[in-house]
C-alpha cells in the first residue's frame, strides 16, 4: 500500500509527513546508537571518535531507507555522544553523519536502478565508490568542524574518520545487505517502495555526484596539504585549514542537493 504522495523529490523534509519514514528514522537512529555506545570504551581519539563497528549501520539503512537513514545517523550519533563526552563537537558529528547516511543511496541511485546488493564487477565498483564518497563526506565535515572549534587537527581526525568509516562499511555492509535487503523488499519498506515523487533528472544527479566527489576528495587533500604546510593561502590567518576547506564544504552541500 502506498502512503500519501511525497511532494518533494529529495524526500529530506517531506518524509517527516510520512509515518513509515518517521518510524524508519527512529529504527535507524536506535540501531546506530545501540551499537555506538558500547564501543565508547575503545576511543581512537578520546572524547572525539572511537572504534566504530556501528559505522556499517548508516550505510545499510541508507541503501534500504533513503533519507530516513540520514536523519537516523545524525540523531543516533547525537545519542551516542551523550555517553562519550557531549559538547559542541557533537553537532559537527551529527552533520557529518547526516551526509554519511544520505550519500550511499543517492550515489547508487544516480547510476543504477538495480538493488544495491553488489554481485557483478560493475555493481561492486559502484558500491565501493558510494561508500568511499559517503565516508569522505563525513570525514571532511567532521574534520573541518572539529578543527575549526580548535579541538583536534584536521589531518589527524579526518584521515581516521575516513578509514574508520570506509573499512568497517566495506567489510560489514555487504553482509548485512545480503541478509536484510530481500526481507525489507518483501515487506515493502524500502524507500523505493514508499516514495511517490520521481527522482531528479539523471543529468542533474550526475552533476551532483561530480560536485560531491570534487568536494570530498578535493577537500580532504587540500585540508591535509594546508595542515601539513605544503600549501599556504595568500592570507595572514592562523585558520588556514578552516578558510581553505570551507569552499569544499559548501560545494558538498550544493552537490548533495542536486542528487
Amino acid at each position: 500500500m502506498r502512503t500519501a504522495p511525497d511532494t518533494q523529490a529529495t524526500g529530506l523534509f517531506s518524509m517527516w509527513r510520512n509515518t513509515r519514514m518517521v518510524v524508519l528514522t527512529a529504527i535507524s537512529a536506535s540501531l546506530f546508537a545501540a551499537l555506538l555506545i558500547p564501543f565508547k570504551l575503545l576511543p581512537l581519539i578520546p572524547g572525539v571518535t572511537e572504534l566504530r563497528p556501528a559505522n556499517a549501520i548508516p550505510v545499510v539503512c541508507s541503501l534500504l531507507f533513503g533519507p530516513a537513514a540520514a536523519w537516523g545517523a545524525a540523531i543516533g550519533n547525537l545519542i551516542g555522544d551523550f555517553f562519550g563526552g557531549f559538547g559542541p563537537g557533537a553537532l559537527v558529528g551529527a552533520a557529518g553523519n547526516f551526509f554519511y547516511g544520505l550519500l550511499p543511496y543517492r550515489v547508487w541511485r544516480a547510476f543504477s536502478d538495480e538493488d544495491p546488493v553488489p554481485s557483478t564487477i560493475r555493481q561492486w565498483v559502484l558500491f565501493v565508490y558510494s561508500l568511499a564518497v559517503a565516508s569522505a563526506a563525513c570525514a571532511l565535515v567532521v574534520g573541518w568542524g572539529i578543527n575549526a572549534l580548535g579541538f583536534v587537527p584536521f589531518q589527524a581526525l579526518t584521515n581516521i574518520v575516513f578509514a574508520n568509516n570506509f573499512i568497517v562499511s566495506l567489510v560489514l555492509a555487504p553482509l548485512l545487505l545480503r541478509a536484510l535487503y530481500g526481507r525489507v523488499r518483501v515487506a515493502g519498506l524500502r524507500f523505493d517502495d514508499l516514495r511517490t515523487a520521481a527522482p531528479r533528472p539523471r543529468p542533474m544527479r550526475y552533476a551532483g555526484v561530480v560536485l560531491v566527489s570534487i568536494a570530498t576528495f578535493g577537500g580532504i587533500w587540500v585540508g591535509n596539504m594546508l595542515a601539513l604546510g605544503y600549501l599556504v593561502l595568500p592570507i595572514e590567518s592562523v585558520a588556514q585549514v578552516t578558510i581553505g576547506v570551507a569552499p569544499f564544504v559548501v560545494l558538498l552541500l550544493i552537490g548533495a542537493l542536486l542528487l
